[in-house]
């Protein structure tokens, strides 16, 4: 291209462009708000009702200078309103809905991730260079409690009563008595859930990550849950002492360095007739089919900055998050090698 074939940009959507780029750097920035409000309880002490800065300090115990500045913050980001005539700060009963609360509308805890994943930033760089990955211990100890509790949330509404009906028949076999286990289980939550609801079946949790499994453990203690043991385990390797009826992964399989072994594993680990329940992202392996999708920016951005570099810094296949069904020609439906783009799985509530 010659000096006189440069494009020009139009000014105005330059214009446009730059304002669009300078909301995203906004709501970066609002994002560590929204984390400092959900660690220091703010969120819930202006949920109880119309107040000054002072009132709210006092509410939440903390300093009201700092809470003055999170709540212009606040304000002008959309989250909360002000009144001047009277000095008084509300949070909106719908904004409430979806910052305060224990159950899965609360999206408050999501914030956590943001300056989780963004301390390794020189790591995801240097890899971006001379490839390779940052490894699953870089991002600990932090990264266990923060998926906690994202994940605690949904568990608790949905696991029991939404998705264990979407497998016919499921639900019978565990009160019957059935052997299960979950592959990546983390901090075990869902196993604890399942372990309650289903004394008749024994369940086994297996995760590489010990300091994930010490709160399993302690948490199924505290149940009093005698069906229920975890195990240290890559899961890649998954080759237990005698099968399983049913086989779990929440969340778990795109970010193995070889989930295509992983599946096998847990193909070869059910007895005949048994069951595979798998949970995992929304999305396609197929770009163009994410476009549009509200989600995707989210998945993507995650996928790099974790799920993606922690299956490369072991040398595996980095399918990353945006992990599901492709609609190219010639993509099987059964695994194939785990480095090919075809062995990327079908994904949310696939069994």
């Amino acid at each position: 291209m010659t000096t006189s074939d440069t494009v020009v940009p139009d000014r105005r959507r330059v214009r446009e462009f730059a304002r669009h780029l300078f909301g995203v750097y906004t709501s970066g920035v609002l994002t560590f708000m929204i984390d400092l409000g959900h660690r220091t309880g703010l969120f819930d002490a202006a949920a109880a009702g119309p107040t000054d800065s002072a009132g709210l300090a006092e509410r939440a115990g903390l300093q009201e200078r700092y809470v003055r500045e999170w709540l212009g913050a606040m304000v002008t980001g959309g989250i909360m309103t002000f009144d001047a005539g009277s000095g008084q700060y509300t949070l909106p009963p719908e904004h409430a809905a979806a910052l305060t609360g224990d159950g899965s509308k609360n999206m408050a805890p999501m914030a956590a991730m943001v300056p989780l994943l963004g301390r390794n930033l020189d790591g995801i760089e240097a890899a971006f260079r001379t490839g390779g990955g940052v490894p699953y211990s870089a991002f600990s100890p932090h990264f266990t409690g923060v998926m906690d509790q994202l994940n605690r949330r949904p568990l608790d509404e949905l696991l029991i009563d939404a998705w264990l009906p979407l497998v016919p028949g499921l639900a019978e076999r565990l009160a019957a008595g059935a052997r299960v286990a979950d592959v990546g289980c983390g901090t075990g939550h869902a196993l604890v859930l399942l372990a309650a609801a289903f004394p008749a079946s024994t369940f086994t949790g297996y995760d590489i990550a010990e300091d994930a499994l010490d709160r399993a453990r302690a948490e199924a203690a505290a149940a009093g849950l005698e069906n229920l043991t975890f195990e240290v385990t890559d899961v890649a390797a998954f080759r237990p002492a005698e099968p399983f009826d049913v086989v779990f992964a929440i969340d778990a399989v795109h970010d193995q360095a070889d989930p295509a072994a992983v599946l096998h594993g847990v193909h070869d680990a059910l007895v005949p007739g048994g069951t595979f329940v798998m949970v995992d992202m929304a999305a396609s392996s197929d770009l163009e089919a994410n476009v549009g999708n509200p989600f995707a920016a989210w998945i993507y951005s995650i996928s790099t900055l974790h799920c993606m570099t922690v299956s490369l810094a072991h040398d595996g296949a980095g399918l990353g998050a945006a992990w599901g069904r492709s609609s190219r020609p010639g993509c099987s439906a059964t695994p194939g090698s785990a480095r090919s783009p075809c062995s990327r799985r079908p994904a949310r509530r696939s069994t």
